[in-house]
């Protein structure tokens, strides 16, 4: 049998703020858990082992209630912790109790099972959806304060709680959008595990897409990105270069872009794999290609553009800060000609979509060239739809009355 206390520390020579700790007892071993939760003697009752939230200041007063839930969260991880070693194992020491607690072992608490599932993508071979998990566990840690939550406390309240705390910080509802569904994929991998039983939590936040404006600029823009005279070599060269790259490529993927090889490019025709999907794509070589190739083109790599400069060595975190760099110039570019959306390679390609959506290029052949899997994700890139158009049409009927 297992047992914990909750305690209170103080200084001994002076009336300084003492500590709370947890006292574990488990086969007759002891061990102490420290907290960050400060108490002044008169917070504190250590009959009871209670703490007193009976300050005037408000500010504090609201702190040691705080506390309070604190502890008693804590304690039901603890022996919730303590009910899962009773029925794996019976007997168990102080240490086996902190390796359940700290998710290490039993997955009984949700963030640590998050990890545990990126562990896994990672090990697949999916750093981008890894990558992606992680954006949304840190999203959630933050708003628990980097406390973790047991699985079967994970709740419609809980999310709810946590997408008011989302709205309130000003983040857009495709972001929540974004966050919600990753972590209820996280939590529906529990339940398939029979980790728990699904409390359904995820029914009243927000999973939908909401309607994003446009990321495309028109081939005017295009035009003056090209004809801009920047000093060669410079970073913002390099970064116009690149969008320029991802535009005559039909918009290719920055990603694409950086792990393209030399040998990729055979017999005027570049041949690559989407990192995305999978899917594999031709594109016919054209003179502008060739033209930023022969710029950025190291003479001992293996790939086409100087995008990765140490292959070999942590090659994704290289393509990730020339991602970011790229971005900052262009954003900085897309001021000096005046666009009030910032510009980045994501641009390039949506760009791309919606001028050959202009020129009457049919949605499939778009979907066809983009490498996407349905038409349906065609469909976002496209400014078909941009407000101008639609005022145009509605005129035009009203004109007709």
């Amino acid at each position: 049998m297992a047992s914990i206390k909750i305690k209170c520390k103080f200084p001994v020579q002076d009336a300084g703020k003492g500590l709370i700790y947890y006292s574990l007892v488990c086969n007759r071993q002891v061990k102490r858990v420290p907290t960050s939760y400060e108490l002044a003697p008169e917070e504190w009752d250590p009959v009871s082992s209670q703490v007193l939230p009976a300050s005037a200041n408000e500010k504090r007063r609201e702190y040691l209630i705080l506390v309070q839930e604190w502890i008693a969260e804590d304690v039901r991880k603890w022996k919730r912790c303590m009910a899962f070693l009773d029925e794996r194992q019976g007997t168990y020491t102080p240490h086996d109790l902190l390796e359940v607690y700290a998710g290490r072992r039993g997955d009984l608490f949700f963030c640590a099972w998050m990890r545990r599932v990126m562990a896994e993508l990672s090990q697949l071979d999916k750093p981008r959806t890894s990558e992606a998990y992680a954006s949304a566990l840190n999203s959630f840690s933050a708003f628990r304060q980097h406390r973790d939550v047991l699985l079967d406390e994970v709740d419609a309240h809980l999310m709810l709680a946590y997408e008011a705390w989302l709205q309130k910080r000003g983040v857009s509802f495709n972001t929540i959008s974004f966050y919600m569904r990753i972590l209820r994929a996280v939590y529906n991998r529990a339940v398939a595990k029979e980790l728990m039983a699904s409390r359904s939590p995820f029914k009243r936040v927000y999973t939908g897409n909401e309607k994003t404006l446009k990321r495309a600029v028109p081939l005017s823009v295009v035009r003056k990105l090209k004809d801009l005279d920047l000093p060669p070599g410079s970073a913002s060269c390099y970064a116009r270069d690149m969008f320029l790259f991802s535009f005559y490529t039909r918009g290719m993927s920055f990603v694409d872009m950086a792990f393209l090889k030399k040998s990729d490019l055979q017999n005027g025709c570049l041949a690559y794999r989407r990192k995305k999907t999978g899917q594999q794509l031709f594109i016919r070589w054209e003179p502008c290609m060739q033209e930023i190739v022969d710029r950025y083109s190291q003479a001992d790599s293996p790939y086409l553009l100087s995008i990765i400069q140490k292959w070999g060595e942590k090659e994704r975190r290289q393509y990730l800060t020339e991602a970011h760099r790229i971005n900052r110039h262009l954003k900085e570019l897309g001021k000096s000609l005046g666009l009030l959306k910032p510009l980045t390679m994501y641009v390039a390609r949506h760009a791309w979509a919606s001028i050959a959506r202009s020129k009457r290029v049919p949605i499939s052949v778009i979907s066809e060239c983009m490498g996407h899997d349905s038409e349906t994700t065609t469909q976002i890139y496209l400014a078909s739809l941009d407000n101008s158009l639609v005022d145009k049409a509605n005129q035009m009927i009203l004109n007709s009355l």
